[in-house]
């Protein structure tokens, strides 16, 4: 009889201040049972350095099941934002981020819980961001971060931090994508209703558009259809201007401007995603994947996933590969 895999282990690392709606995001990420739609089992832990109910903000309290003890048995440290970044961490939670970092232990830190690893001095010298409107306090206070100004999510030395609240989702599920594959990923993000990644940076976020960025939006949406629709076929930023009716220049302005990300690169996120899938759910040969991908051939195919995922395509079917869904093999 075959024993079930043991769960992955994630911390929730509690403490006076952090913000009810990571806490919400890390339960819906790790604390549900979605074993029966195929995704991996999770032990999801609220860990706090005592057994007393943890204060949030609105009169919520989060009740601790284990104390700081039992961080070392955690894979995955989440540290949730924080509602008022002046309030410093509990000493007892910093010593215990450095003593899981030495240990090598992934931290992952969403939006302003970027601060309380900079408290814990995990982030000098590093690359770490948080949400936009934050960034040049975090620069003040701790100057020896290297701030991101625009990204969604970096990591840097098994640190992991994300820009502001949807963008701890973002960060959330390429973790488990990261360490389970896309499908799983993918399983989360439907019962969550939200996207399974987003591309470009957190600054596309912060403008507000006029009524004619309104109707290029629409435009651009329209033809990011199209795309994802014919993803096999060999698309080009020229032919999806020509589709926009724009000049190749003036689409890429536009395209850049609206998802934070360049069409080409927005092509090639999507493209790997496809192969992804595809890897996971089919044994159909490698030439077949690329083509159906939309890469030129396997090769490119390759080149494109070891820089994107640090990874190759036979690499990354043989960690997450499942049973082929009839008539999608050979």
């Amino acid at each position: 009889m075959t024993r079930p895999a043991p769960a992955h282990r994630i911390a929730l690392l509690a403490f006076p201040g952090i913000r009810a709606f990571d806490v919400s995001v890390i339960t819906e990420v790790w604390g549900t049972d979605r074993v029966d739609q195929g995704v991996p089992a999770f032990e999801l832990r609220r860990v706090a350095a005592g057994p007393e109910p943890v204060p949030m903000r609105g009169g919520l309290t989060l009740a601790p099941d284990r104390t700081l003890a039992w961080l070392p048995r955690a894979e995955l440290i989440i540290v949730p934002g924080l509602d008022d970044h002046d309030t410093p961490a509990p000493e007892p939670v910093l010593a215990a981020l450095r003593r899981a970092h030495a240990r090598g232990t992934t931290i992952a830190a969403l939006c302003g819980g970027a601060f309380t690893l900079a408290q814990a001095g995990l982030l000098d010298g590093r690359r770490a961001l948080t949400h936009w409107a934050l960034t040049d306090l975090l620069k003040t206070r701790h100057p020896r971060v290297q701030v991101e100004p625009n990204a969604l999510f970096v990591e840097d030395g098994n640190l992991w931090t994300a820009a502001g609240t949807a963008a701890g989702i973002d960060l959330c599920l390429h973790l488990v994508r990261t360490a389970h594959g896309a499908e799983a990923a993918a399983t989360v993000a439907r019962s969550m209703v939200t996207a399974p990644f987003r591309t470009g940076t957190q600054a596309q976020f912060i403008e507000r558009p006029t009524p004619r960025d309104n109707r290029d939006a629409d435009t651009l949406a329209e033809v990011r259809a199209f795309a994802l629709a014919h993803i096999d076929e060999p698309l080009t930023v020229a032919s999806l201007a020509a589709r926009a009716g724009m000049s190749p220049r003036s689409f890429a302005r536009h395209f850049t401007a609206a998802t934070g990300t360049t069409p080409l690169r927005w092509l090639v996120d999507h493209r790997i995603a496809t192969a992804q899938k595809l890897l996971e759910r089919t044994d159909l040969p490698m030439p077949e994947i690329a083509r159906r991908s939309g890469f030129a051939s396997e090769v490119t195919m390759r080149q494109h996933f070891t820089s994107r995922l640090a990874t190759s395509p036979r690499a990354y079917r043989a960690s997450f590969a499942q049973q082929p869904t009839p008539g999608q093999g050979r």
